[in-house]
């Protein structure tokens, strides 16, 4: 079997395209509940029921303009969501101790058939004449600048990367998204007339005094910085990767800088871990190890990523710190301390020490914040290093500058960036046009993944009329 057919059989697609016929049995098999629980738990709010119904009755480009109404990413979220703790995870079906709607897998539906017949059910609004900046083609900046472009305002996207997109193009597992399907919704959402300019580093080729004088407001979707170091002996050996590097890797199909490994030892217990963790396996690694310094109850990947990871034929190590990263040139093994988790939750590092022999490690352990970025952009940042935003606006400290996604919440979902570019679009355009928030057509909440669980806090929701 050829190279190119091997990886595509070792990362076909954890949720597959529905056919017209599956598409119209799961579609008949929803309740279309009149306070759907599954809205509530979208960040973007899309109108599940709704756009489910559309499908039902054969309108799938309608059913396609439902979704891009509420969630400019709804594409993208169709695949990389975690679908299982929010909408579908709210399904009420569950209660029944049934098979909840394949909520994800009919929004793929809907949005395949849009990508496929090369429909846009939107247009740009009439030139307003306030021309907006967006830093970033990450899912925040690129949210915001297809609403600021319905809103009928001038939008260039600076990017610093050549290849657009943040995370859905560089850092989500292939066999949950590729490469190719993100950017082919960047070429849709740029469609409404956003400019891009990429390789664009803002501080250093672009000021933001140069910013405020072109542009009449900004927004600023930096997103987060490289991968934490463990800042143990070792680490810069030879065979030491970050997560991001390794995935990006792997998506680009340039596997030869990786070299072949008989054992992978993955430091961190993230979903971003389990990205890393069944990509090795799948790229030939022999033998996988996750580590991490406090025990199983305690990771935060999702279970249903856990569980991935265990039929791909990970092993784990727990209470395991790492401590020192073996070999001369090479990695050879890393050094492990055993913990204990105390009763105030904090860790305690036992006496006992052990050795595990690899020839690569990946590092997983959350990346860093762009800080230095942020205070050189004039931008005020909260006590854990983020970009401080009023919550509701998400204006900064820096009149008419915005902010959204993973540079204000530390790192969450692609949904939950797209929220927030949509809500910092509508109140950058109210704060230039002096334009008023449209009353809600019902108490929506504000929907987030704190830990492993949904936690929804009510506030009224701002949507765009389509």
């Amino acid at each position: 079997m050829a190279d190119n057919d091997l990886f595509r059989v070792r990362f076909q697609e954890l949720k597959p395209a529905m056919r017209p016929e599956e598409a119209h049995l799961e579609s008949s098999r929803c309740l279309y509940c009149y306070d759907a629980p599954c809205i509530q738990a979208c960040p973007t709010h899309i109108d599940v029921p709704r756009f489910i119904k559309q499908i039902a009755s054969k309108n799938v480009e309608g059913s396609g303009k439902t979704i891009l109404e509420a969630n400019a990413l709804g594409h993208s979220c169709a695949r990389v969501c975690p679908v299982e703790v929010l909408c579908e995870g709210s399904c009420v079906y569950l209660a029944w101790h049934e098979k909840p709607i394949e909520i994800a897998r009919l929004q793929r539906y809907a949005t395949d058939h849009l990508h496929e017949n090369d429909l846009e059910p939107f247009k740009p609004g009439k030139d307003n004449g306030k021309p907006v900046a967006v830093i970033g083609a990450g899912p925040a900046g690129l949210s915001c600048a297809y609403y600021l472009r319905r809103l009928g305002h001038p939008v260039t996207v600076f990017e610093k990367q050549k290849v657009p997109g943040g995370l859905n193009s560089h850092g989500v597992a292939e066999y949950k998204m590729t490469q190719e399907t993100s950017l082919d919704e960047v070429k849709k959402l740029l469609e409404l007339g956003a400019k891009l300019e990429d390789g664009v580093e803002i501080g250093k080729d672009v000021t933001a005094a140069l910013l405020e004088k072109k542009f009449s407001a900004v927004f600023v979707g930096i997103g987060l910085g490289p991968t934490n170091r463990l800042n143990v002996p070792g680490e810069e050996l030879d065979g030491v990767w970050d997560a991001l590097s390794f995935i990006w890797h792997v998506k680009r199909r340039k596997l030869a800088p990786l070299g072949k490994s008989e054992t992978t030892i993955v430091i961190g217990a993230g979903n971003t871990s389990i990205d890393a963790v069944t990509q090795s396996k799948r790229t030939g690694a022999g033998r996988v190890l996750m580590a991490y310094r406090r025990g199983e109850s305690d990771m935060s990947a999702y279970d249903f990523e856990y569980a991935l990871a265990k039929s791909d034929g990970a092993e784990f190590l727990w209470n395991a710190a790492p401590v020192a990263i073996l070999g001369r040139k090479k990695v050879e093994g890393v050094r492990f301390q055993r913990t204990k988790l105390k009763k105030d939750g904090s860790l305690e590092l036992l006496k006992e020490t052990f050795d595990v022999k690899c020839d690569r490690v990946i590092k997983a352990i959350g990346q860093s914040k762009l800080t230095g970025l942020a205070s050189k952009l004039g931008l005020g940042l909260d006590q854990g290093g983020r970009i401080a935003v009023n919550p509701t606006t998400l204006a900064t400290s820096r009149k008419r500058w915005f902010a959204g996604g993973d540079s204000i919440n530390g790192g969450k979902e692609v949904v939950n960036a797209a929220a927030d570019g949509k809500r910092a679009a509508w109140h950058i355009h109210a704060s230039l046009t002096g334009a008023k928030t449209p009353a809600p057509e019902h108490a929506y909440w504000v929907a987030t993944i704190e830990g492993k669980k949904l936690v929804q806090t009510p506030n009224p929701a701002e949507r765009l009329n389509g």
